[in-house]
């Protein structure tokens, strides 16, 4: 029986750190304080506590980081922050700005 040789090749491959983007909400006269927190919590998971903090950020500031993401992903929760202010018909808007 002839044994079968198996030849390696090794490649050195470069992978690259996706570039990344923050998600920004902005501020506005109409959208509840609840609204923000309850986007915050089920959107971008964050804690109840965080969540508060960073609306009150928005608040005061007139925007505030909500995360830090993929292309992709900042998009889909963009999206999502989108559909569900229109549902409630709120102005809530979010942006993403290269990290």
């Amino acid at each position: 029986m002839a044994e079968k040789t198996i030849l390696k090749k090794e490649t050195n491959i470069d992978f690259k750190k996706p570039k990344m983007y923050k998600v920004i909400l902005l501020n506005d006269d109409y959208t509840t304080m609840d609204f923000v927190v309850e986007i915050l919590i089920t959107v971008f998971h964050k804690t109840a506590a965080d969540a508060t903090r960073i609306m009150l950020d928005v608040h005061r500031k007139g925007k505030g980081i909500v995360g830090i993401y993929t292309y992709d992903i900042a998009r889909t929760k963009i999206a999502l922050v989108e559909k569900m202010a229109a549902e409630r018909e709120f102005p809530l808007a979010a942006i993403m700005e290269p990290e």
